[in-house]
């Protein structure tokens, strides 16, 4: 129990963090992701359930970050040119700004993890790649 009260609560801290960083962009961690990941494809597309496996987030999730990023106009929906029962969502050219800045503001604060050394981000980091190993999200 007390491993996992420590995780929920730090997850808390640094949800907190990168929250305070991104809301003057309108994003959320979970908004934000989705477009880091937009901007690092080569044709700043990608079909959603292939971002949902990505991210490795319930497509559910994925389909709510996209329609509330599209409202912003920050990407936009398109058909798949080959596939018509799959939608693709595109980084819009205000996209690729807000996240440039956005990704600016949460490296300043280290996406939430300005107080702990490197070593020990690499430490975390290799821990819960254990834990997430293996979860698949797609229904």
């Amino acid at each position: 129990m007390a491993a996992t009260t420590s995780i929920m609560r730090a997850q808390a801290l640094i949800l907190s963090r990168v929250d305070a960083a991104l809301a003057p962009f309108g994003l959320t961690f979970a908004r934000y992701e989705v477009l880091a990941l937009l901007q690092l494809t080569r044709a700043g597309s990608l079909p959603l359930g292939k971002m949902g496996s990505r991210l490795m987030v319930h497509p559910a999730s994925v389909t709510n970050a996209v329609d509330r990023l599209s409202e912003a106009g920050l990407v936009r929906r398109l058909p798949h040119p080959t596939d018509g029962r799959t939608t693709l969502a595109e980084i819009t050219d205000l996209g690729r700004d807000v996240v440039a800045r956005a990704t600016k503001e949460l490296g300043a604060i280290r996406y939430g993890l300005d107080e702990l050394p490197d070593d020990v981000c690499r430490q975390v980091t290799r821990i819960f790649e254990d834990l997430r190993r293996g979860v698949d999200f797609v229904d």
